[in-house]
């Protein structure tokens, strides 16, 4: 006899399709912009977080990742890979998941697609850290690595900083030539430059976002001038870097979770007592920014479970009075709890 579930057996499943519908009815920019509020409210109650390193299992080929945090009510997690080599087989380099549930009874109330989701929050991420440390005038951006990234960078930047000019540069000028064709008609001025010392020229925010697994030398440290905003993305992990330590020795660094990026960050070149700022600190006023016009101010990013929290808390809010998910039959609801197993005879053909 078919059954069927309950209505607590149901929970809201957000498709890559239905994410995208829910991007577009918003707006990419207006999108990025709420995004980046919500991060930043979420940081301003950083100690009411569960915080740990995500929990990360390395292989030659990648690495796969958990990474759980709680405020309290709402328990969250995103199960996300970084495969460099999957780009050679047509394949992504990150894809990810994410789920949010009830503390209170366990129940998960949304699960998620988040790898496009995780591209759009971690762009709006690098737009909330740059707003409180980049100069207020920063209108010119540099993109070092054109990957999937590149344009949401972009974007966000604009969308939460007001940029109006983004100079990119790749080791693959392919990479580059699609960041300007996607870039066309967004308002942004877009130069394609043929060297990264090219694309430093005139920059005020500097973004580097590459994907090798390895230690890197993507900027030296003649390249980086006076009062730059250095944005280190990459995939991070340990053993990969893409700044020369001499740009770090110089520079005011800024961290989500500091035992978290010290393992995996560019901050891992350094001594393990390197001084850096907790970001949420400078958001509530706790600790100093941006102090000076010259200052060298690099924000170690490498992504934290508290900001992908946020990405789904906002997701499921501006789903209210949409039809943008489906009911994914997952959770078994017998009407006697004590009684599964009877559910499962009940269920029989």
């Amino acid at each position: 006899m078919a059954l069927t579930p309950s209505p607590l057996a149901y929970v809201p499943f957000v498709s890559v399709e239905n994410m995208m519908k829910l991007v577009h009815r918003v707006g990419v920019e207006t999108f990025l912009k709420e995004l980046a509020d919500r991060i930043e409210d979420d940081f301003r109650r950083w100690p009411l977080f569960d915080k740990t390193p995500r929990v990360a299992a390395h292989s030659a080929d990648g690495v796969i990742e958990l990474m759980p945090t709680s405020d309290g009510e709402t328990y969250g997690f995103k199960y996300v890979n970084g495969h460099p080599k999957n780009m050679k087989d047509g394949l992504q380099t990150v894809t990810a998941f994410g789920l949010l549930a009830s503390v209170e009874t366990g129940y998960p109330v949304l699960l998620s697609e988040m790898t496009v989701l995780t591209a759009l929050r971690t762009a709006a991420m690098s737009a909330m850290a740059a707003r409180h440390l980049a100069h207020e005038n920063a209108r010119v951006m540099a993109m070092i690595g054109n990957g999937a990234q590149a344009e949401f960078q972009a974007l966000g930047m604009k969308a939460v900083c007001g940029i109006d000019t983004v100079r990119l540069w790749d080791i693959d000028r392919r990479a580059t030539d699609k960041v300007v064709r996607n870039l066309e008609g967004s308002g942004l001025k877009v130069v394609a430059c043929d060297s990264a010392e090219e694309a430093m020229e005139g920059a005020q925010i500097v973004t580097t976002c590459t994907a090798d697994k390895q230690f890197a030398t993507i900027l030296t440290d003649n390249m980086v001038g006076a009062g730059v905003h250095l944005n280190a993305v990459g995939g991070d992990c340990p053993g990969k870097t893409e700044l020369h330590r001499d740009i770090l020795a110089r520079s005011t660094i800024f961290v989500e979770y500091p035992e978290q990026t010290r393992i995996e960050g560019e901050i891992q070149q350094m001594d393990p007592d390197h001084p850096v700022t907790e970001l949420w600190q400078v958001i509530t006023g706790d600790a100093p920014g941006r102090t000076g016009p010259d200052q060298l101010t690099l924000f170690d990013s490498v992504g934290f479970a508290v900001e992908d929290f946020s990405a789904l808390t906002y997701v499921r809010d501006k789903l209210e009075g949409t039809d943008l998910f489906d009911k994914l039959d997952l959770l078994a609801d017998p009407d006697d709890p004590r009684d599964l197993f009877g559910m499962l005879q009940r269920a029989a053909p």
